[in-house]
């Protein structure tokens, strides 16, 4: 059974991206608008086996959405993944902080997604 994994951006194209290089990699994939629409279909989800997120959202932000994640203790150790535009080492500082596994700068090869998925999915 292949591994599951949620793509969390605002940005329709963005999603759209992600999901055709990881379903094209053999990963089924459940897509969200923001960190609002996350959290209420990983409440009917039954596994997920990673999640990627942008970190500047409407609704909630990536960081929000990492710490709520962080405590459920069913989703406590899923890898998360930001996949962003943002750079800066306060930004990736805040990620790791909330408990994010890595960190991916938009614009991202294809190649690069499938390899960081591939090293921190279970």
């Amino acid at each position: 059974m292949s591994k599951l994994i949620m793509t969390v951006d605002d940005s329709t194209s963005v999603r759209q991206m992600v999901s055709f290089t990881l379903s094209g990699a053999g990963y089924q994939i459940v897509e969200a608008v923001d960190g609002k629409d996350a959290l209420s279909k990983l409440g009917v989800t039954t596994t997920i086996n990673m999640l990627i997120t942008d970190l500047n959202m409407p609704n909630m932000d990536g960081i929000d959405l990492i710490k709520n994640i962080r405590a459920q203790q069913r989703h406590k150790f899923i890898p998360i993944l930001m996949l962003t535009t943002e750079s800066q080492e306060s930004k990736k500082l805040q990620g790791k902080a909330a408990g994010a596994s890595g960190w991916i700068v938009k614009p991202f090869s294809a190649t690069q997604l499938v390899d960081v998925v591939g090293r921190l999915i279970r």
